[in-house]
């Protein structure tokens, strides 16, 4: 009866029944069925089914279910309820307005995604799941996972308006979705990740398709992006702190003449020729050094903005005023040791 009521049934929830019945031995196609009418699952009616002649078999939402046919049974209640609590989706059963039993299905956490999701609150992003199960699954599973909020029972518009309510605070927003019904939220995203086994719509939506399928994917843009934010930031950084100390070297040494501008020549190069030269070799050869760093990107640690800010001046700011000093004072003194004179 569950496999009937979703042989037509494209969602991830239709496939896996077809799926688990034809592993349990029951091999059953349209054809079996012989004439009868598919009723579509809609995030509206949020139930499918089949209809065969004067028998109907429906399977969905028990809200739905109940207020479709105006049932009422405590028995059936319990156990979608008891489904809830362990984190499983229950998907009752009715057959000709009566209820026959329930569908229980399981959304089981990739490895490493409560770790993944961990990383990314060290960064200050919050996470939110919009879910059509009832608010016990999708309170078990975001405290499974790690997640800091849940809306549970979404339409189409509950997820859209969640995007908007997150923009509305001046927030980036990022999502992943892969159904029709996750489309316009997709669109209105900043970002939009859909993944390649989903419905046109959604890809058509989103910003990138992931050919792998795999919702974590998402973490790996944000840390992407974030290591491309962080290496300029480093690069830029060090470019600004390593020409305020050349300046330190080049100006002494083009007002050598002026003994007043002494103090400023804080590495005690008397020679201003030599002085100027060791600081263009320097300069070419920091180059050759950060284009491979530029390449790679700077190493990223997941951590909130203060922390990047504070390594980031102490690392490449402080560094790139001390080593220029060392280097240029090396170079210096090598160039006055082999006698190279101007």
């Amino acid at each position: 009866m569950c496999a009937v009521s979703s042989l037509e049934d494209m969602t991830k929830e239709g496939i896996s029944i077809v799926n688990l019945a034809r592993k349990q031995g029951v091999d059953i196609t349209a054809s079996d069925v012989g004439e009868h009418e598919f009723i579509p699952f809609s995030a509206e009616t949020k139930f499918s089914g089949v209809r065969m002649g004067d028998r109907e078999i429906l399977k969905g939402s028990l809200k739905s279910l109940k207020a479709k046919f105006s049932l009422s049974d405590t028995f059936i209640e319990a156990l979608c309820k008891e489904i809830s609590m362990r984190g499983g989706t229950a998907i009752p059963v009715v057959q000709d307005g009566k209820f026959t039993g329930v569908i229980e299905l399981n959304d089981l956490l990739k490895p490493g995604v409560k770790e993944r999701l961990e990383s990314i609150k060290s960064m200050n992003i919050k996470t939110i799941m919009c879910t059509g199960d009832d608010e016990v699954t999708a309170e078990y599973i975001a405290r499974e996972a790690g997640i800091d909020e849940f809306v549970a029972n979404v339409t189409p518009m509950d997820k859209y308006n969640v995007v908007i309510g997150e923009k509305e605070k001046q927030l980036m927003v990022a999502m992943v979705g892969d159904g029709t019904n996750d489309a316009p939220a997709l669109a209105k995203a900043d970002v939009g990740l859909a993944m390649n086994n989903g419905t046109p719509a959604a890809k058509e939506a989103a910003n990138m398709v992931d050919l792998d399928n795999d919702p974590t994917k998402l973490l790996d843009v944000i840390f992407i992006g974030k290591q491309i934010l962080i290496t300029r930031g480093a690069l830029t950084t060090f470019s600004i702190a390593n020409d305020i100390s050349k300046y330190f070297v080049i100006i002494p040494a083009i007002f050598f003449i002026f003994p007043s501008l002494d103090y400023l020549n804080l590495l005690g190069l008397t020679n201003p020729l030599l002085a100027i030269t060791s600081a263009l070799i320097f300069n070419t050869a920091i180059i050759v050094v950060l284009i491979p760093l530029a390449i790679r990107g700077v190493h990223f640690v997941p951590s909130g903005i203060s922390d990047l800010l504070k390594r980031n001046l102490l690392l490449y700011g402080l560094g790139g005023v001390i080593v220029p000093f060392i280097f240029i004072k090396l170079i210096y003194v090598l160039l006055s040791v082999v006698g190279v004179v101007w």
